[in-house]
């Protein structure tokens, strides 16, 4: 990669000297920069930046006011928690105590059946003897088929008791702990969006917000020039524009440079328009000039700034050549 770099330098530095130097396009460096901002509101609590401080990427920017979020992210933990109780709820039977006391019921009403049987019998022979009339067989009879259908009763409640939910309840209560579940993400979502961070490594270009300020949503706090974020912005006649296409090279000098930076055409406007109030030449005539835009190949283009005239040129077939290569 270093030999790469030094033959195009070289390159550069025959191609300048063996042939004649050709009329410059006027231009500016132009920075993309990136504006951080919170998608939610909030009191500016933290600032962590100061203008012309180089970041890593990942490095903590400011932070908002978080109490409201945090109180809802609890919320919804603890809303997730009880759903999740109520899911396994749902799995299992009733409690043992409760199983219990329906045993000792179906206990209580086999016994009363027992002891109705018995009186079916003896009132029967009492019938047999004279002693009774037919109606008190009636009565026992009776006691005894609502004791026998009192035991039926308790045996089909243990049995439930013994089961769980039904499938329907058993969906719904996974259904309600997989809506807690995202409600607590969409929660902690919003907290965590409360601290922003840098996206890359990037310069600190400025900040709008002081501490204790209120901050609209989406309203950029920091302003930060990533690395390799700088292209040159020029202007190209429309008699010229042509001859160019994106992909070509152009050398871009600035006042300062000590040799031009190769630069790789990356954008030519589809309109024209008329030659800019601000122009860094009073050799441009031209009235309808077409914007193009290149980007610096490799990390030359770390010696422009945003702001910065420049002149840019055709590259030489040697520089061009020397540039393509890896």
């Amino acid at each position: 990669m270093m030999a790469g770099r030094a033959s195009l330098l070289a390159a550069l530095m025959l191609g300048a000297c063996g042939e004649a130097t050709a009329p410059a396009w006027s231009g500016y460096a132009e920075g993309e920069y990136v504006y951080v901002a919170a998608p939610l509101a909030g009191a500016l609590t933290r600032l962590e930046v100061q203008p012309g401080q180089d970041l890593s990427a990942g490095a903590p920017l400011f932070a908002l006011e978080s109490d409201l979020e945090q109180a809802a992210r609890d919320e919804a933990r603890a809303r997730l928690a009880q759903a999740l109780a109520e899911v396994d709820n749902a799995a299992k039977g009733r409690r043992s105590d409760e199983v219990a006391m329906t045993q000792a019921q179906l206990a209580q009403a086999r016994a009363q059946a027992t002891l109705a049987r018995s009186d079916l019998m003896r009132q029967q022979q009492l019938l047999a003897q004279g002693f009774v009339s037919p109606a008190r067989i009636d009565d026992a009879r009776t006691a005894l088929a609502q004791a026998e259908a009192r035991v039926g009763e308790l045996e089909s409640a243990l049995r439930v008791a013994r089961l769980p939910a039904r499938s329907d309840e058993q969906r719904a209560a996974r259904a309600v702990a997989d809506a807690a579940s995202q409600a607590l993400r969409q929660s902690q979502w919003r907290e965590q969006q409360k601290v922003q961070r840098a996206p890359a490594a990037a310069r600190v270009v400025d900040t709008y917000f002081r501490v204790g300020e209120w901050v609209p949503a989406g309203a950029p706090v920091v302003a930060l020039l990533p690395a390799g974020a700088v292209k040159a912005r020029f202007f190209v006649p429309e008699a010229e524009v042509a001859s160019l296409a994106a992909g070509q090279y152009v050398q871009v000098t600035c006042d300062g440079c000590a040799t031009p930076i190769v630069s790789r055409i990356t954008r030519i406007a589809t309109q024209a328009e008329y030659t800019p109030p601000v122009i860094y030449s009073n050799a441009q005539r031209a009235k309808l000039v077409f914007m193009v835009e290149a980007k610096p190949e490799g990390e030359a283009g770390a010696r422009l700034h945003p702001g910065q005239p420049l002149d840019v040129r055709r590259a030489t077939a040697t520089a061009g050549a020397a540039a393509s290569r890896p």
